[in-house]
C-alpha cells in the first residue's frame, strides 16, 4: 500500500475506467490496506458517503458507483484476480457477493497496462480472470499492441457512444456462482408466494450472476418501459422488491423474505421479460424493431431499473432463454435455437449473447458457451485524497 501524506488527508494511486455500460474506480490489491474494514472506510470515502456522492468520485448512480481491486492470482488457472464491489449509496456499505460483467470487461486491459499478465500475445491476447466474489473463471479475449490494450476499434456497444475495439467474455464456467447449480432449485419455473400480492410464477437461474425472471404482464407491466418509467413506479417497484425477496429465499440465501435488503442485497437480480415489440431508445429517440429482437427484457440490480442491462444479467438472460420451458425461453422466439445467437431488447438497445446449452438424458443442462461481446476505456490515472481522520476513525475502531 502507498500513502502520501498530505496533512489532512492521504492520497490512493487508482485508475477511472469504464467497463462495458459501467464506470469503476480501479485499484491494485497492494495499494489499498490488508484489513478488510480498513480498506471498505477508504473506499466508501472515496466514492462519497451521502446518497449524492458529492464529496467523492461516485456518480450518484448504481452503474458509476463499482469499485474493482485487482490482485495476483491465487488460482493456478488463472492470470489474475478481481474483486468487485457495489458501493451503495447513502448507506455506508460496500456489497462483496456478486460480480459485475461490465466492469469485467476492463480488468483485462487495466490488467494488461499495469503490467499485470505474463504472456502477451498480438494480436489477441487471452486473459483468465478469478473472480473473487463467486471463485469462478471467466475468460477475456482482447486486442493488443506493442504490449499494450489496444482500446481504439469499430466495435459499437449500445448505451455507449462511438466504438471501441470488441473484448470477448466467455462466462460458460461460471455457472452455478453462487448456489452451485445452474438451476438452483432443479426447476425451470417455481412459484413465488409474493406478500400482499399472491403467487408469481418465476424462473431462478444461476450463471455469471443469479436471476429471477419474471413476465411482465404478471406484474401489469408492458415490458418495454424505460428506466424513467420505472423508477416513477414506487408501488410497483415495492412489489418487485418484494418478489425479489421471495426468489432469494427460495435459492437460498437468506431465511425470510424481510431479511432481503440486509443480507442479500443483490443476490439475485431481478429480470422482466416479455415478447419482442417496438419501442424507442428513450435518450436517443432511435426505434428498435422487433424482427430484430427474440424478446425484450428489464433488469433491477441493487433495487434500481438499470438503464441498459448489467453484463452478468445478460450472460444468464440469454443463458436462461436457450434453456427449455424457463419463462424467457417461453417468450423468446425460434431463432436462437438455429443460430445460437440470443438478442433481446433492453432499455437503451440490444444485447446478445453467442450461447449453446446442452440438454443431457437425465434431463439436466450444461452450457458449453456463453460469449457476450463488450468495450472498455481507460479514463484517468492519478491519486484519490482521503480524509485523515476518516482513516485514523477507522484505525481507532474496535
Amino acid at each position: 500500500m502507498r500513502i502520501q501524506d498530505m496533512r489532512e488527508q492521504m492520497s490512493f494511486r487508482c485508475t477511472y475506467m469504464r467497463g462495458g455500460t459501467s464506470k469503476a474506480v480501479f485499484f491494485k490489491k497492494s495499494d489499498l490496506p490488508l484489513d478488510e474494514k480498513l480498506r471498505d472506510e477508504i473506499i466508501m470515502a472515496v466514492f462519497g458517503t451521502d446518497v449524492r456522492q458529492i464529496d467523492g468520485l461516485g456518480g450518484a448512480d448504481i452503474t458509476t458507483s463499482k469499485v474493482a481491486i485487482i490482485g495476483p492470482p491465487t488460482r493456478p488457472d488463472s492470470d489474475v484476480d478481481y474483486n468487485f464491489g457495489q458501493v451503495q449509496m447513502g448507506s455506508h456499505k460496500i456489497v462483496w457477493t456478486s460480480n459485475c460483467g461490465n466492469i469485467s470487461s476492463a480488468v483485462a486491459p487495466y490488467a494488461i497496462d499495469e503490467g499485470m499478465i505474463k504472456n502477451i500475445t498480438e494480436p489477441i491476447t487471452e486473459v483468465r480472470i478469478h473472480n473473487t466474489n463467486t471463485h469462478k473463471i471467466l475468460t477475456a479475449r482482447v486486442h493488443v499492441k506493442d504490449g499494450r490494450m489496444q482500446y481504439c476499434g469499430d466495435f459499437h456497444l449500445d448505451g455507449v457512444p462511438g466504438t471501441a475495439s470488441k473484448i470477448e467474455l466467455d462466462y460458460k464456467l461460471t455457472y452455478g456462482a453462487t448456489t452451485g447449480k445452474l438451476l438452483p432449485t432443479g426447476n425451470v419455473v417455481d412459484e413465488l408466494m409474493v406478500e400482499g400480492f399472491g403467487p408469481v410464477q418465476a424462473s431462478l437461474v444461476d450463471i455469471a450472476n443469479p436471476t429471477c425472471f419474471i413476465l411482465a404482464g404478471s406484474v401489469g407491466l408492458r415490458g418495454d418501459e424505460s428506466k424513467p418509467e420505472l423508477s416513477a413506479m414506487k408501488d410497483k417497484l415495492e412489489l418487485l422488491e418484494k418478489i425479489r425477496a421471495a426468489a432469494a429465499v427460495k435459492m437460498g440465501y437468506i431465511d425470510k423474505a424481510e431479511n432481503a435488503l440486509e443480507k442479500s442485497t443483490t443476490r439475485p437480480m431481478l429480470s422482466i421479460v416479455s415478447p419482442a415489440k417496438d419501442y424507442v431508445d428513450y435518450a436517443t429517440q432511435k426505434p428498435i424493431h422487433a424482427e430484430d429482437l427474440d424478446f425484450l427484457a428489464r433488469v433491477l440490480w441493487n433495487q434500481e431499473p438499470v438503464d441498459t442491462y448489467t453484463g452478468t444479467g445478460t450472460i444468464c438472460t440469454c443463458v436462461a432463454a436457450q434453456i427449455e420451458g424457463t419463462l424467457v425461453n417461453q417468450v423468446c422466439g425460434p431463432e436462437p435455437a438455429k443460430t445460437g445467437i440470443v438478442r433481446f431488447g433492453h432499455g437503451r438497445g440490444i444485447n446478445s449473447v453467442a450461447t449453446e446449452v446442452v440438454k443431457h438424458t437425465d434431463g439436466s443442462f450444461e452450457v458449453t458457451k456463453a460469449v457476450i461481446n463488450r468495450t472498455a476505456r481507460r479514463i484517468l490515472d492519478g491519486y484519490v485524497y482521503v480524509k485523515t481522520d476518516v482513516i485514523n476513525a477507522a484505525m481507532n475502531e474496535d
